[in-house]
């Protein structure tokens, strides 16, 4: 998108991530906003947001937790070319309080705040795609996919509450006689494998 004078509008895209949603505003050097928008975190919520912004191909995305909840956003932004800050929470509730008069927080509040800050703010950190770090964090988000279950009884599967899901774990726990013939057969096994050689 261009201007009146026909140069080309950089833009700042503050992004407020959570683990379902992400809530982003589009502001020009001026702070004026030009879009917003909320979108899913799967890969077609993903494919939206930065088709929403295709008009303004000179773009640049402030992040806010680029090392927590917005760290896999931000890399896979970065796997695709595009151009990330890092915005501090710090920063982003300062301006949230000089612009509203208060800290309340919703999503659109923290997403124009973050945009503001990128706007005000010339030496934010410039985030950098590492992909060794990518792949590790990839593999441990399987690992955890992969854990099994908590043994809970069949019959409070779906109808469970904190309080009484306190107590299943020491319920599904072996009983003692389960313990004492485990014992017992890894002393046989043990004896039989690492018996002493007999004397000539």
């Amino acid at each position: 998108m261009r201007d009146q004078g026909g140069a080309v509008v950089r833009v700042f895209i503050g992004v407020d991530p959570h683990k379902l949603s992400v809530t982003i505003e589009v502001v020009d050097r001026h702070e004026r906003v030009l879009a917003t928008g909320r979108f899913a975190t799967d890969n077609a919520g993903y494919r939206a947001m930065r088709k929403h912004v295709t008009a303004w191909p000179e773009r640049t995305w402030a992040v806010e937790g680029s090392n927590g909840a917005g760290r896999r956003l931000a890399q896979r932004l970065l796997a695709d070319g595009e151009q990330v800050v890092d915005v501090p929470a710090k920063l982003s509730a300062r301006a949230r309080l000089f612009d509203t008069g208060h800290n309340r927080k919703t999503d659109a509040h923290d997403a124009h705040s973050v945009a503001v800050v990128a706007v005000r703010t010339p030496g934010l950190r410039v985030l950098s795609y590492d992909a060794e770090l990518e792949a590790l964090r990839m593999l441990v988000d399987r690992r955890d996919q992969l854990r099994p279950r908590p043994c809970l009884p069949r019959s409070a599967r779906g109808t469970w509450s904190v309080r009484p899901a306190a107590a299943w774990p020491r319920s599904c726990w072996p009983s003692w006689s389960w313990w004492r013939r485990r014992s017992r057969s890894c002393a046989r096994s043990s004896r039989r494998w690492f018996r002493p050689a007999a004397r000539r």
